[in-house]
């Protein structure tokens, strides 16, 4: 019976929908008698997909309930200021004081849990009762900021909107962030059958990779063509595209965003258009052979078919799905997109649900009445934005804007619009005494309304909330409505954090760093006991700066914070004669050397100097169980990402402190041990064929790290499926599998491989004559390779027999498959060849036990030997301390600071920086380079494109070729985009710039990236010449060897390589990186007798295939290697020095100034 009611409601809802007439809309006409009823909640789209066979196993939403009658949680939040968690629930249907069908997030419990703090989305519970709850995204082939290279949580608080009339909020994914679970149940899994939707933020999206929903990978890495299908929202062009600018509904297949299949193997959708509604319903679907994505405005409740067909080639087909669920991120964690997220569920195995039933969860969507929130509060008067950060001085008055738009589907009338502040605050309409306004003309549905207010701020230091608020009165029932909406702010003084560089760019000293303090007010300021905290991308934070006592900063003064050349990696106690630091250059035996600071500060000889700390590495992450592991207090053994850099006798540094979820509350802490013996690292591994059940061999593409007695875990609990823990019996030899390079026709016996295999980093393979496996799933043969032409790393040329008997395409697998691993029992279930698996190894042995529990990414770092003191000390200093010997000059800021600090060294990739008054109120913050901390950041968030996370950019310039720079300590993932440093710096002008927006803040110094050049000559090479003008003046490189010049003329840019031969009479020069040059430009090919002139008529930035075009035929040949180059800039005189390749140049007026005023020159922030 309740369910013919649930139907009929829909049946209801869709027939007032078709016929134009809103449902909610009619709810004011109707008898007395009905409104007095506890109205019945409609059937959600869970529901609908159950019906139609295709029942949910994952349903996730924070706005509403995705079945009629769940009323379990949906999100989790956590508080920063405590850590304690609050799950999230709907609210139930009730009769008094409106009827009201409930079903929606119950945003209200969260506005008072949140309170005066922030809050994360800790977990985003799965509605099906599979228990797929998405939570923190561990680290996979990219990495994200957190610890260890887990992606950033959700801010809570950042995508409030309307459903059903209430205020709930969406998750709101900045770069860096991502939900996911890979060790699910239910998942469709290889070629089954499955669909997904979702509905998201049609405005909030970027090029970036990839904001999906959906099925992914269960390691978090790239497991080859065909492992993932999920939905993708976005304006990426790097794989397919659809016409218009974007955003785009596609379909994540992993190494390729897929948007349609052409037969000229075209990437460019004609069908798939733009989108540009606020809400999007997305779906994507697949099943052998086939697939769909279909997308529409939400709001409308209509769906198109972007694309429906086949599969895009063998590779893809059949799909080897593996079940994971993701949420802003791609299968390998690529975090680098934005998006926001309402609601989206997946599908049963063996199930398509059709486009009609699709269009029926459309509908649903549709009824939900998704809109944008009724309030918002800022400096400005514009709905539909998530409110900002405001910095106010204590006592100050500024202008704020609160906005009601109306969602509630009728005229309103009478609305009346205040604010709500903190005790001793004063808030007052603009130019008025009235503490609120009152709109007299009705508001229409969609119409926004504004009052400004003018808001005086307390005399007490403050963080914490200002409310915006708007009261109403329903037409139909005469109760009173309220929404509001959360404005963070902070009262606190004006002391900003003004400047900071990593470097000054010099060859010998990569740390000469600082940060600098400036008041901005016109009273001195006591920052006695102050602290100061930069946080690193992926690095646990141990330490603060403290200011030390009866320290006053004086109106407009300055107060600089130097890197000393060493600190400590570990603490020293009282006796300790060995101190274990993060640098020992230029520091001698018999040198003066300081140990802390202040009054802790101690001064000793150095008697021996041995080696500093190396790298830390993360305790070991294992997928796809797992991810976070503890290893109790007692042990003496921790498994980690790679043992490299570790050695028998060593001091160890294990990282202990760290709760989880990591939102960057804790402070970590070291315990001290010693290497009794170097192991083998975790891995992360996949089979390299099919193994079915009952047997008791395996092929794996790699045996590193696995021993007799191992037990390892094999799948997931998926349909057709299940999870295996097998024994090792014995450990044969690895498969080598690869792809192929070119297409092969049946009938051929000579075929092209990769010689290389993975991503992103690349192991080179070396194939014997054997036994080999050819082909995709489906399409599968067996040869035997006969001969090998060519070298490891290249393109390999295989003579095989039999000859093909099937065609087979680029990228299908090629697999040797070894011996494998012998079981000590059959495996209870089949399992797909490239489903992953982890080992820890055996990891690194010490002594004495542990005292404390270590976790999964948390640090593991080798101490070094350090330096031996004279005499023992007397105090204790913590980790970070101070190290500093005054002679040094390769390390450390060579300035003169008011205070120095021993680290950490400031990150060349990202980071975060928070300063706070001695009560522990946050007076300033930024994140740069990136976002760390999310919640430090300043500035609009809501916007589409790479503008709409704002940071201050890191102050350099991006390495030669950031893309090659290995991650220190997890060798296995994505390089990162690092900086070089240089003479500049990033900073606040003019100085103590404030306007709560680190886009607009900041800037940073415009330096350049130089070629090789030697003393007398009168030009220089330069990677880009946009920001250098004939007549200025400028620093080429730095400490001793630095000269200044004045420019003559600016010539084209451009600094790289040729990555393979090009004959004469050639016009095309494939280059190591083509994204320097621009069609039009001069170019320079060779150098000396072999040089020569050209001209670029067409560049093409192809991934691992870049090329330059030239307007006329090479008149030499040039070798791989051989320099292509722009022609450069030229100077009035010539150089007195030599430099290197790589050197620095900036303009004079860009210079860091410590304890000076700014300059304004430079380009802007980060983004």
């Amino acid at each position: 019976m309740r369910i013919l009611k649930f139907a009929a409601g829909l049946a209801i809802t869709l027939a007032f929908m078709s016929s134009g007439v809103l449902p909610w809309a009619s709810a004011q006409a109707a008898p007395k008698a009905a409104t007095r009823a506890i109205p019945v909640r409609p059937e959600g789209p869970c529901d609908l997909y159950a019906k139609a066979g295709a029942p949910c196993v994952a349903a996730h939403s924070s706005t509403r309930a995705l079945y009629a009658a769940y009323d379990g949680p949906l999100y989790q939040v956590m508080r920063q200021s405590d850590g304690k968690t609050l799950d999230i629930g709907v609210v139930r249907p009730a009769r008094l004081p409106v009827p009201d069908a409930g079903g929606y997030a119950n945003a209200a419990a969260q506005d008072a849990f949140c309170a005066n703090t922030y809050c994360w989305i800790t977990v985003l519970y799965d509605q099906s009762g599979k228990r797929n709850h998405l939570v923190q995204a561990p680290r996979g082939t990219w990495t994200g900021p957190a610890l260890g290279g887990m992606d950033n949580l959700p801010l809570a608080d950042l995508a409030p909107v309307t459903v059903m009339g209430h205020k709930v909020y969406g998750v709101y994914i900045a770069p860096g962030m991502g939900l996911r679970l890979n060790d699910t149940k239910g998942v469709p899994v290889d070629d089954q059958a499955g669909g997904q939707y979702a509905v998201i933020n049609g405005y909030h999206y970027n090029q970036d990779c990839c904001f999906d929903y959906g099925n992914g990978e269960i390691d978090s890495i790239d497991d080859d063509n065909g492992t993932m299908e999920a939905i993708y929202f976005g304006n990426a062009t790097g794989w397919y595209r659809g016409s218009g600018p974007g955003p785009w509904v596609m379909a994540d297949q992993e190494n390729n965003l897929v948007g349609c299949v052409n037969d000229d193997k075209s990437k460019l959708c004609g069908g798939v258009p733009t989108l540009g509604a606020r809400f999007i319903t997305a779906v994507t679907k697949g099943k052998p052979g086939h697939w769909a994505t279909l997308g529409g405005d939400a709001r409308r409740g209509q769906l198109a078919v972007m694309y429906e067909g086949r599969r895009i080639d063998a590779s893809y087909d059949p799909m080897r799905k593996q079940g994971a669920v993701i949420l802003g991120n791609g299968g390998d964690n690529s975090a680098a997109s934005q998006g926001t997220f309402y609601e989206g569920a997946m599908t049963a195995p063996r199930t398509y649900p059709s486009n009609d039933t699709d269009q029926l969860v459309a509908h649903n969507v549709a009824a939900a009445r998704y809109d944008v929130a009724a309030v918002s509060v800022g400096t400005q008067s514009v709905a539909d934005a998530p409110s900002g950060l405001h910095t106010f001085a204590p006592l100050e008055s500024r202008d704020m804007t609160v906005t009601f738009t109306n969602t509630t589907g009728h005229p309103v009338q009478g609305a009346t619009l205040s604010m709500a502040v903190p005790t001793g605050w004063r808030a007052v309409v603009a130019g008025t005494a009235a503490p609120a306004k009152t709109f007299a003309d009705a508001i229409a549905p969609g119409d926004s309304v504004h009052a400004a207010f003018t808001v005086r701020s307390g005399a007490a230091p403050f963080n914490g909330d200002l409310n915006g608020m708007a009261t109403w009165t329903e037409p139909a029932s005469h109760a009173r409505r309220t929404a509001s909406a959360v404005a963070k702010v902070r009262n606190v003084a004006p002391v900003k954090i003004n400047e900071f560089r990593l470097s000054d760019g010099a060859s010998n000293n990569p740390t000469n760093a600082f940060i600098e303090l400036y008041n901005a007010g016109a009273q001195a300021v006591d920052i006695s006991n102050w602290t100061f905290a930069q946080h690193a991308a992926r690095e646990a934070l141990f330490s603060a700066v403290k200011i030390p006592a009866a320290t006053t900063l004086a109106p407009h003064g300055f107060y600089v914070l130097g890197l000393s050349d060493s600190g400590l990696v570990l603490p020293a106690t009282p006796g300790d004669t060995t101190i274990h630091v993060r640098n020992v250059d230029g520091i001698m035996p018999g040198d003066t050397i300081v140990v802390g600071s202040g009054r802790d500060r101690e001064t000793r000889k150095v008697v021996r100097v041995g080696t500093p700390a190396g790298e830390a590495t993360p305790l070991w992450q294992p997928l796809p169980d797992g991810p976070i592991i503890t290893i109790p207090a007692g042990s003496t053994s921790v498994p980690v990402t790679t043992t490299e850099g570790f050695a028998v006798g060593d001091t160890l540094a294990l990282g202990y402190g760290t709760t989880y979820p990591v939102v960057g509350r804790a402070t970590e802490h070291y315990e001290k041990v010693t290497i009794t013996g170097v192991g083998t690292a975790g891995n992360q591994a996949w089979l390299g064929l099919d193994a079915a059940a009952g047997s008791t061999t395996i092929q794996v593409t790699s045996t590193n790290g696995i021993a007799v007695g191992d037990k390892i875990r094999l799948d997931i609990d998926s349909v057709d499926h299940g999870v295996d823990i097998v024994t090792v019996k014995n450990v044969g030899t690895a498969a080598r599998r690869t792809s192929l390079a070119r297409d092969a026709a049946a009938g051929t016996t000579t075929i092209v491989v990769h010689g290389a295999f993975g991503f992103p980093v690349r192991k080179n393979i070396d194939y014997t004559p054997g036994k080999a496996v050819i082909g995709a799933p489906g399409n599968l043969e067996t040869v035997d390779i006969v001969s090998v032409v060519g070298q490891p790393g290249a393109d390999l040329t295989l003579t095989i027999s039999p000859a093909l008997g099937k065609r087979h395409v680029a990228n299908e697998p090629f697999v040797e498959p070894g011996t494998g691993l012998e079981l000590a029992a059959p495996l209870k279930h089949g399992h797909a060849a490239n489903l992953p698996f982890s080992v820890r190894g055996t990891g690194i042995s010490f002594s004495p036990a542990t005292r404390h529990a270590h976790s999964s990414n948390e640090p593991v770092r080798p101490a070094g030997s350090g330096i031996v003191l004279d005499r023992a000390l007397t105090r204790a200093h913590d980790t970070d301390a101070v190290v500093r010997v005054d002679t040094v000059t390769s390390a450390g800021f060579q300035g003169k600071p008011d205070q120095w600090f021993g680290g950490p060294e400031l990150s060349r990739e990202a980071g975060s920086m928070v300063l706070r008054d001695a009560a522990g109120h946050v007076v300033d913050s930024l994140n740069y380079g990136g976002i760390v901390d999310p919640w430090a950041s300043a500035g609009f968030r809501g916007a589409a494109g790479k503008d709409a996370t704002c940071y201050a950019g890191a102050p350099g310039i991006p390495g030669a070729r950031a893309e090659r720079r290995d991650l220190p300590g997890i060798p296995s993932s994505g390089h990162v985009g690092q900086i070089d440093a240089t003479q500049g710096s990033t900073r606040r002008y003019p100085d103590g710039q404030d306007s709560d927006n680190d886009c607009t803040d900041f800037v940073t110094s415009d330096s350049v990236r130089t070629g090789a050049a030697v003393a007398g000559s009168t030009t220089v090479k330069a990677v880009t010449v946009t920001h250098v003008s004939p007549g200025q003046t400028v620093v080429l490189d730095a400490g001793a060897n630095a000269e200044t010049l004045t420019v003559a003329t600016v010539g084209s840019p451009g600094i790289t390589h040729a990555s393979a031969p090009a004959d004469k009479g050639a016009t095309v020069v494939r280059v190591d990186d083509p994204r320097q040059f621009a069609v039009g430009q001069a170019v320079v090919i060779g150098s000396g007798a072999d040089e020569e002139k050209g001209t670029v008529a067409a560049v093409d930035t192809a991934w691992r295939a870049g090329k330059l075009t030239l307007a006329a035929p090479l008149a030499l040949a040039h070798d791989a290697g051989a320099s292509v180059a722009g022609t450069g800039i030229a100077f009035t005189g010539p150089l007195a020095k030599s430099h290197p390749a790589g050197t620095v140049m900036t303009p004079a007026g860009e210079l860091a100034t410590p304890g000076a005023a700014n300059s304004g020159v430079g380009r802007g922030p980060g983004k």
